[in-house]
């Protein structure tokens, strides 16, 4: 089965999209790191229910990796967005029959002490407009969220809009709540309690 992991914040440097996520939310990130492979880097938000949100960009002192990055980061631009969500599965091999058609194969990452096998397309877009989201399962007992600090926030809604958004549900069967599908424009909005009251992240 599939549950709902983390929210991907891109941008085209890794300052602007820890900036627009701290001025949306009113809350700091946290230090993450570099990831190998891919060559990116991020920070992080711990979010309440075992969740969490990553600030992402390409790493400018890495070197340039052999294959597309992950969530289609080499075409970024423009301002930071919330540009995808990720789903964590015990059983990779099993759940990419739970996913679209072109979600990827399996790719071994590894972040500091952390490590996870992660499915990732050729072309590092992802189905349906790269609004499906990446599929991951975590190798051995370590978590993003369990390593950080209660800020206070909580999801409440992922709104994920795409024109075929009822065939992208119906591939998932998704049994979470807080995950809506919308038909619309593609593009993903967050509902999150903060301290600060309800803040929107798109």
């Amino acid at each position: 089965m599939l549950r709902l992991d983390h929210l991907v914040v891109s941008g085209e440097t890794l300052e602007a999209a820890s900036a627009a996520v701290e001025e949306a939310l009113g809350v700091p990130l946290q230090p993450g790191g570099a990831h190998d492979v891919f060559f990116t880097h991020n920070r992080l938000l711990g979010l309440a229910d075992g969740l969490y949100l990553e600030a992402i960009a390409i790493n400018p002192a890495a070197p340039v990796p052999d294959r597309p990055r992950w969530y289609d980061l080499d075409r970024f631009h423009g301002a930071p967005r919330l540009s995808n969500w990720a789903c964590a599965c015990d059983d990779l091999e099993a759940a990419r029959t739970m996913v679209p058609d072109g979600t990827g194969a399996p790719v071994s990452i590894q972040r500091g002490d952390l490590r996870w096998r992660m499915a990732v397309p050729e072309t590092g877009i992802l189905p349906y407009d790269n609004i499906s989201p990446g599929l991951l399962q975590w190798q051995g007992d370590l978590h993003p969220a369990a390593m950080l600090r209660d800020q206070g926030c909580a999801l409440r809604r992922l709104v994920v809009s795409h024109p075929q958004a009822a065939a992208l549900a119906a591939v998932l069967r998704l049994q979470e709540p807080m995950v809506v599908f919308e038909p619309g424009p593609a593009g993903l909005l967050a509902e999150i309690d903060t301290p600060h009251g309800l803040r929107l992240l798109r």
